[in-house]
């Protein structure tokens, strides 16, 4: 069938939106109609080159829709199922599915690649070329063809124009406060960054029962918004939260710390650490150049406070489980999730769309098919 997708081609820098051919599914997949896909920072690290990307690629790794149509082999899934598209598939017998670490799925090995678990053909094709798909989605287009190990079966009552999100970004944010830096009640909990990742970390923290949670930006918008989600204060930096945490905790400094900048540097560990207090975890979130292979820390601080520090990636989740967990604290009013998009664009704004983002304007942006 013929459609439209966002491309990102070899030497652009910017998306392109045009139309393209869609392959039917082939064993073990499903077309779905998209009905919304989330601006994540991480398809514009694509573009800028701070991750590896195979080009071309349709972007988007946030969708949520319905399945039209299944192919051979597809035993979990029939048509009119509603569907959150997960960014790390899931096999459910490797080891790390097994062990209940489907977020470790060894899928993960191939999802940069951007090509069909199955075969590695691609679906998609536009100017005579096959195109890749961002973490085998592609949600930059109205439908996609996915197998069925990237789709959760979610509830019908829940909005699709929102389910998109928790596919990566509320997941990601979420899990880091809750699964990965381990909040508890009464916790005093720093978050770096607070766009759309940052943002659910605060409400994480919120959720888990934290007693304090700091938000650091360097943009007043996303501070203010940070508080409307369950920050109890915001400073610009992290210099800043430095003597306000101390104040705050009496000089014990922060239970748990969570980095969640857009694009993390070497420079910006130690302190983190500074804000981290004896025994207490750091967990970090952010993306990094896969070139950064040194990192500024006081080791004998690490040693002897009993520092911890930790890795995320899609908030420790595993999909099938907790993504309509996290669905269900949204029916409840506890997690917050149309709160979190500040403006909603058509497919070919979506250029616009990373303006704005990157520019401060909006906390999480949303295409709606």
């Amino acid at each position: 069938m013929k459609t439209e997708a966002a491309i990102l081609w070899e030497g652009e820098k910017q998306w392109s939106v045009e139309e393209v051919e869609l392959d039917d599914p082939q064993p073990g997949e499903v077309r779905v109609k998209l009905a919304s896909s989330g601006l994540c920072h991480s398809d514009d690290h694509a573009v800028k080159g701070d991750l590896p990307t195979a080009l071309p690629i349709i972007g988007g790794h946030e969708g949520a829709g319905v399945v039209e149509e299944v192919g051979p082999g597809v035993t979990r899934l029939q048509p009119g199922d509603h569907v959150v598209l997960a960014f790390i598939p899931a096999c459910g017998h490797c080891r790390w599915c097994a062990s209940g670490e489907s977020v470790l799925c060894d899928y993960g090995a191939v999802i940069m690649g951007g090509l069909p678990i199955s075969d590695g053909r691609p679906r998609t094709h536009a100017r005579g070329e096959g195109l890749k798909r961002m973490s085998l989605l592609g949600t930059f287009s109205p439908y996609t063809v996915v197998h069925q190990d990237s789709c959760v079966k979610i509830d019908e009552d829940i909005p699709l124009e929102l389910a998109s999100l928790v596919g990566c970004g509320v997941a990601t944010g979420f899990g880091a406060a809750v699964n990965r830096a381990q909040v508890g009640p009464g916790d005093t909990v720093v978050v770096v960054g607070t766009g759309g990742v940052g943002s659910s970390a605060v409400q994480g923290a919120r959720i888990a029962g934290a007693q304090n949670i700091i938000a650091v930006d360097p943009i007043v918008f996303r501070r203010e918004q940070a508080e409307v989600l369950g920050a109890t204060h915001s400073v610009a930096s992290m210099e800043e939260a430095i003597p306000l945490v101390n104040d705050l905790t009496r000089g014990v400094m922060a239970d748990k710390t969570i980095m969640t900048a857009s694009l993390m540097t070497g420079d910006m560990l130690m302190p983190l650490m500074a804000l981290t207090r004896k025994g207490g975890r750091a967990c970090l979130t952010s993306v990094a150049n896969p070139n950064i292979t040194n990192a500024d820390v006081v080791l004998i601080d690490l040693i002897l406070s009993q520092k911890e520090i930790v890795g995320n990636v899609f908030g420790g989740c595993n999909p099938h489980a907790d993504l309509p967990r996290l669905l269900a604290l949204y029916r409840s009013g506890e997690l917050k999730l149309a709160e979190l998009v500040t403006k909603t664009y058509s497919l070919d704004q979506v250029n616009e769309g990373y303006d704005d983002l990157l520019d401060g304007r909006i906390m999480r942006g949303m295409i709606t098919f």
